[in-house]
């Protein structure tokens, strides 16, 4: 199975394309969409960008699957807002291809990639350099970019079996300040 993984950012988006056959796992190309070109007030402009960028990419490359990092609400409200707005462009060039998309977080796939999940960056560069048997170091965007595609390629026939067993529910993601539930 070819999968597309997505580090999504307003200036900096990372994609990484592997194949993977059972736990045989072969790179295919990875790179970042930069949108620094455009003015920092532009943003019908950097989320255009982010979309076609991603359309080219999954046109390219030909992913039967995408795997997207799930964001964090940051200490910057308007920052999470921003980065949850190139997410969307991101997701909706890859549905617009009615590619299947799945959703993990940093910390899941530094778990999966590294071992621990508050693993540094540098960390998550090495052992994707170590995993696909690459040269040298992937930056940072595209190693965990190609993180999330090996994140999705082990989790994601344990989850695919799952699902078959029993229907699964997205469970909407909230943040409670001082264990308060409403």
């Amino acid at each position: 199975m070819r999968i597309l993984g997505i580090d999504p950012g307003l200036q900096t988006t990372g994609f990484g394309v592997i194949e993977a056959q059972g736990q045989a796992l072969r790179y295919v190309a990875s790179g970042t969409i930069r949108t620094t070109a455009l003015a920092l007030g532009d943003l019908p402009g950097r989320l255009k960008l982010l979309f076609d960028g991603i359309a080219e990419v999954a046109q390219r490359y030909q992913p039967e699957a995408a795997a997207v990092e799930i964001i964090f609400v940051n200490v910057n409200p308007q920052s999470t807002l921003l980065l949850g707005q190139a997410r969307g462009a991101c997701i909706t060039a890859l549905v617009a291809r009615d590619l299947p998309v799945a959703e993990y977080t940093a910390l899941q796939m530094k778990k999966a990639v590294v071992g621990h999940g508050r693993a540094a960056k540098s960390q998550v560069q090495e052992m994707v350099r170590r995993l696909l048997q690459l040269p040298g170091l992937p930056g940072p965007d595209a190693a965990d970019a190609l993180g999330l595609a090996i994140t999705h390629a082990h989790a994601g026939a344990a989850m695919a079996r799952l699902g078959s067993a029993a229907p699964l529910q997205r469970r909407q993601h909230a943040m409670f300040k001082g264990g308060r539930s409403y």
